[in-house]
C-alpha cells in the first residue's frame, strides 16, 4: 500500500476531523470522497442544527488549493489538517467567510495554464485563532452568525 498517496492523507485528515467533532457531541456523516460539496455533514442530537465541513489534509504546512472560483466553495466550515498521517496532526478551524477573506489569487500570466487559481497560503490559516480551535463548534448557529458578521466587518 502506498501510504504516501494524497488520497490516504485526505482520508486520515477526514477521519481525524470526524473523530474530533464526534467527541464534541456532533453526529458526523462522511460523504463520498472527491464529490462536490462538503466532506462531512454534522448534526446535533435534536437534529435542529446542521452544517457541512470541508476537510483538507496535508502532509506538511503547504498552501491549500481552492480552485478558480470562490463561488464554488460551499461548506460552512473548513478544517485544514497538517501532518495528517503522523501521531501529532494539527488542525486549523475556519469558517467559509474566513477562507474567502484570506485567500490568495494567483496571477494568470504566471500560471502554466493561463488561468486564475485561488490558494489559502499557510500564513493565512496557520494563526493562533484557527489552530486547534475546536471550541468554535460549541454554541449555536446564532453565535456563528455573529462571528460571520464580525468577520465581514473586519479587514484582514
Amino acid at each position: 500500500m502506498d501510504v504516501k498517496s494524497s488520497q490516504v492523507t485526505g482520508n486520515a485528515a477526514l477521519h481525524y476531523a470526524a473523530w474530533h467533532l464526534s467527541r464534541r457531541g456532533w453526529n458526523v456523516m462522511l460523504t463520498a470522497r472527491n464529490s462536490k460539496g462538503s466532506d462531512l455533514y454534522c448534526a446535533n442530537d435534536a437534529e435542529t442544527v446542521f452544517f457541512g465541513v470541508q476537510s483538507k489534509g496535508l502532509t506538511k504546512r503547504d498552501p491549500v488549493g481552492l480552485g478558480g472560483n470562490l463561488d464554488n466553495l460551499r461548506s460552512d466550515w473548513w478544517i485544514i489538517t497538517i501532518k495528517a498521517k503522523t501521531d501529532a496532526p494539527v488542525c486549523y478551524i475556519m469558517t467559509l467567510a474566513e477562507v474567502k477573506a484570506l485567500c490568495h489569487r494567483s496571477d494568470p500570466a504566471k500560471s502554466s495554464n493561463g488561468k486564475v487559481s485561488m490558494w489559502l497560503q499557510p500564513t493565512a490559516y496557520d494563526r493562533p485563532e484557527f489552530k486547534e480551535a475546536w471550541h468554535r463548534f460549541s454554541g449555536t448557529p446564532a453565535t456563528w452568525k455573529c462571528a460571520y458578521e464580525a468577520l465581514e466587518a473586519k479587514a484582514y
